[in-house]
């Protein structure tokens, strides 16, 4: 373990050096798996926020859920230096290469794997579009804050920043409209109920079903 940078309350970025070069595309994911001394093992699939380089080290960002075994034993005793299990990158349609524009909707932890695909896009000055939405229900639950820039747009579903230019709520079609570019594959991530919703106005929309690329997450993804 490389690094380790508390992104909110409930999530964390975890750096690892890797000891074969494993190269990732933006979107992919790794397997974390644990082993306790009598032998039992628990794994959970984490997907990779850094932008792809020599594949010497990769990032997850792990979300620690209610209950959750591996998510909080991450969170509660692993420190830098600590020697972990991980197999991959997987993921073969989740991904995107960056020869094609992108629109990016991620709810949550959901925006992970896009945030792989943001650092992708400015690492390699891509003159393609990449336009990104974010939807989180407080300030205080948004992860990589610092990171995005005039190509994203962030919902807030319960409370805003005091001056916030939209009262809280979902993603609805005018902020997706905000976010269309033509010939674009559109990437979601996100709760069942985000992914579906926001599947649906983009279909709305006019976006091509098979133009869009759904990732759903829950508490055993």
């Amino acid at each position: 373990m490389l690094a380790i940078e508390r992104q909110t309350d409930r999530m964390t970025a975890f750096r690892l050096a890797l000891p074969a070069g494993r190269p990732h595309v933006p979107g992919q994911h790794m397997v974390l798996r644990l082993t306790a001394p009598d032998g039992y093992t628990a794994q959970r699939s984490y997907s990779i926020t850094s932008a792809p380089g020599d594949g010497s080290h990769i990032e997850l960002l792990v979300e620690r859920l209610d209950g959750g075994e591996v998510s909080g034993y991450v969170h509660e005793e692993v420190r830098v230096g600590d020697r972990l299990d991980v197999r991959g990158p997987f993921g073969g349609w989740f991904v995107w290469n960056g020869n094609r524009p992108a629109m990016l909707f991620g709810g949550g932890s959901g925006v992970a794997p896009l945030v792989s695909m943001l650092r992708a896009h400015r690492d390699r000055g891509a003159s393609v579009a990449l336009r990104m939405v974010v939807s989180v229900r407080s300030p205080q639950d948004l992860p990589y804050a610092r990171e995005f820039g005039d190509e994203t747009t962030v919902v807030y579903t319960r409370r805003t920043p005091p001056g916030w230019h939209r009262p809280p709520g979902r993603v609805d079609a005018q902020t997706l409209r905000s976010a269309l570019i033509p010939g674009a594959t559109a990437y979601v991530c996100g709760s069942s109920g985000f992914a579906e919703g926001t599947s649906q106005l983009l279909v709305e929309a006019g976006v091509p079903p098979g133009d869009v690329r759904v990732e759903r997450y829950g508490p055993t993804s």
